[in-house]
């Protein structure tokens, strides 16, 4: 079916001939009728990523007790919420959990710690874990440990790491009004650091905060810029007890607008989709996050696409959380899917 609105066509056509879309253009595009937007980022997806979806999985390897005062994490000390705690799991329990990620068909793993940045006892016990699991090769482990540090960064790579988690959350000009404790340029210098060391990077945000279509447009501009392969796109899902408690989920139009959006902007990205499922795919996503474990932090469930299992086989055999989100996305133009240990 042809598009009625000429925004998406050119946009189309620019990305096809290897240009970039201009912000002016992205702000544009985030207005277009949203059938023609989800066509168009479900024809991008295609082109790049065909119609295959994997499946990720993560392990909160370190829960609670986070000092930063993110607005929508549960995780805070700062915050009234009640969520579970624990100390850092030790390498064998992680490489279990790998282990059953791959019994489940996941392709990659991440292993997460709450906090601001992972203490050196904890980055080497999870830098032996990544080892483990290169050894007995599982999975193509990832990490999200917080900031970074270049030497630890180098030892991450050393030890077999495939890829760094850090989002950056929201805008530039957005971050001071949902963080204080850290800057929104520290977040970035991580996302560098990590691919200075030869680290692939996969960093994104979490929308539903308030921030509006130019904070969305100019964080997608800033993940092009740093050149990142893999864009987590979460969905508020407010947590009692956190300043963001009484915030209204975004409706299901808006989130499928944002994903088709990121497919414009990031069209060689990997998309991975925190919650929704069914119309995700259409909308330009190719990855969703899958799941409900412990890591209670203000997101909607993610999904990632990558292993190459045809995208109907994979629905079948992944677990399924529920809620609205699982069924947004792949429409869209996203690409991956994650399950949470």
């Amino acid at each position: 079916m042809p598009s009625t609105d000429g925004t998406v066509s050119h946009a189309l056509a620019a990305i096809r001939a290897g240009r970039k879309i201009s912000r002016l253009a992205a702000l544009r595009l985030a207005k277009a009728p949203l059938a023609d937007l989800m066509r168009g980022a479900d024809a991008l997806r295609r082109e790049r990523f065909g119609d295959r979806v994997s499946l990720c999985a993560i392990v909160n390897a370190r829960a609670g007790l986070c000092a930063e005062d993110c607005a929508f994490c549960a995780q805070s000390t700062r915050h009234a919420a009640r969520t579970p705690v624990h100390p850092m799991r030790s390498a064998k329990t992680l490489l279990e959990a790998a282990r059953k990620a791959r019994g489940m068909g996941a392709f990659r793993f991440g292993i997460v710690t709450s906090g601001r940045a992972a203490g050196r006892e904890d980055a080497a016990r999870v830098r032996g874990a990544v080892r483990a699991i290169r050894h007995n090769g599982p999975v193509s482990p990832c990490a999200s440990l917080g900031a970074l540090r270049e030497e630890d960064a180098r030892a991450l790579r050393a030890a077999g790491l495939a890829r760094y988690h850090h989002n950056l959350e929201t805008s530039a000009r957005f971050f001071p009004s949902i963080c204080a404790t850290h800057l929104w340029e520290d977040r970035v210098r991580t996302v560098r650091t990590a691919k200075r060391a030869g680290l692939e990077v996969c960093a994104g945000g979490i929308f539903g905060l308030g921030e509006t279509w130019e904070d969305r447009v100019d964080l997608a501009l800033a993940l092009r810029e740093l050149g990142v392969e893999s864009v987590p796109v979460n969905f508020l899902m407010p947590v009692e007890g956190t300043p963001l408690e009484k915030r209204r989920p975004l409706r299901p139009p808006e989130a499928l607008r944002i994903i088709a959006l990121f497919r414009f902007v990031l069209p060689r990205a990997e998309i991975r989709v925190a919650g929704g499922e069914g119309a995700r795919a259409r909308a330009g996503a190719g990855e969703d996050l899958r799941g409900g474990g412990e890591r209670d932090d203000g997101r909607g469930l993610p999904h990632h696409q990558g292993a190459g299992h045809r995208r109907r086989q994979a629905d079948a055999r992944t677990p399924r959380t529920g809620g609205r989100a699982g069924r947004l996305g792949r429409s869209c133009g996203g690409s991956r899917g994650r399950v949470i240990f």
